[in-house]
């Protein structure tokens, strides 16, 4: 039988075929206006629409899930962290202001289990509808030998749209503006590393130990999907003006918020003005981890921050919060001293 020596080496040609069946439909629930090309193809087309986009500029992101697939791993539940991979990649996108258009994927495993990947993709469809994108293609490949058998990895790529005069980089922040806090729904995707040496290591926990705090076991908790902040942003950018946004990932507080200040600025976050998540109480206390080192690893409650001046702040607050409960102003900016980083976290 043709392939018979490659599947005694590990890859099988015939179940790699039977994949492309099982996750078509999956992928063409997400299709919307502008793709022209159907799955299984050499390449993924997508037609843009520029006709309410004078100066058009494409932005792109690429990233992956880190070490929170062991989670997925060892609790055997593979379901959501697609839904992280695309929130990696489109709330980067959407920090300047772009609209997502199109998604891919790339998937490589220790052995093709059907199962399990058509529950990555259709992880990955659903955070394709919550980011109003298209899954317009991916690669899937086997590689005994390289990854565990019952192992994989991810890594998701993003591309949207913006108008060269609606770009949002941070460049017009200035002393006075508010910082406002978008919530976000646990560890998202980042830290883990650290939260698995606290949780695993240090405490003994299992994925399936109950933890009152939590009110549900440890890997319910840690499997939390990252928000998708797209819809949100965008339809406060209709109504409002945003100075800067930033979405709080690996790097927490201190790096995310940075990357986005002119240099006179400087962040005032003020600690105790958000509603933290029970786990990173729990980790900053039983893992003994300094206030400091959760900020800068941790989104400790905070998702994504927009930056906005002073007379508009409570309004947007307003209209994210009919949207999102748990909107709050977290900060302000004012001008950095000398030698100052340009981020701290005060109490108020």
């Amino acid at each position: 039988m043709a392939g018979e020596l490659y599947r005694e080496a590990g890859v099988d040609l015939e179940k790699a075929n039977d994949l492309v069946g099982r996750i078509r439909p999956i992928v063409r629930s997400t299709f919307r206006g502008g793709v022209i090309t159907d799955i299984g193809g050499f390449g993924g087309l997508f037609s843009l629409n520029l006709q309410d986009v004078a100066s058009p500029v494409l932005v792109s992101s690429t990233d992956g899930v880190g070490t929170k697939l062991k989670i997925a791993f060892m609790a055997q539940k593979h379901d959501t962290v697609g839904i992280d991979l695309v929130a990696m990649c489109v709330n980067d996108i959407v920090v300047q202001g772009a609209k997502p258009l199109f998604f891919l994927d790339y998937l490589a495993l220790g052995t093709l289990d059907l199962g399990v990947v058509e529950e990555l993709v259709s992880g990955i469809a659903e955070g394709c509808k919550r980011a109003g994108c298209a899954l317009i293609g991916g690669e899937t490949a086997e590689m005994p030998g390289l990854y565990r058998q019952d192992e994989y990895d991810m890594a998701g790529f993003a591309v949207g749209i913006v108008d060269n005069s609606q770009i949002i980089d941070g460049s017009t922040i200035g002393v006075g503006d508010r910082i406002i806090g978008i919530p976000s729904s646990g560890l998202h995707s980042n830290g883990y590393s650290l939260a698995r040496r606290i949780l695993f290591d240090k405490l003994g926990l299992k994925p399936d130990t109950f933890v009152p705090e939590f009110n549900r076991t440890v890997a319910e908790e840690m499997l939390e999907p990252t928000v998708i902040y797209v819809e949100t942003v965008l339809n406060l950018l209709r109504k409002h003006r945003v100075h800067g946004m930033a979405h709080i990932t690996g790097g927490g507080f201190y790096d995310n918020i940075a990357r986005i200040l002119p240099k006179p600025c400087k962040a005032l976050i003020w600690e105790g003005s958000w509603d933290v998540p029970p786990i990173f109480s729990f980790m900053r206390e039983k893992g003994g981890v300094p206030a400091e080192e959760m900020y800068n690893v941790f989104n400790c409650g905070i998702g994504f921050v927009l930056v906005v001046e002073p007379a508009q702040a409570e309004d947007a607050v307003e209209f994210l919060g009919a949207m999102v409960d748990g909107v709050r102003i977290i900060g302000e900016i004012v001008a950095k001293e000398p030698e100052a980083g340009p981020v701290e976290i005060v109490s108020r």
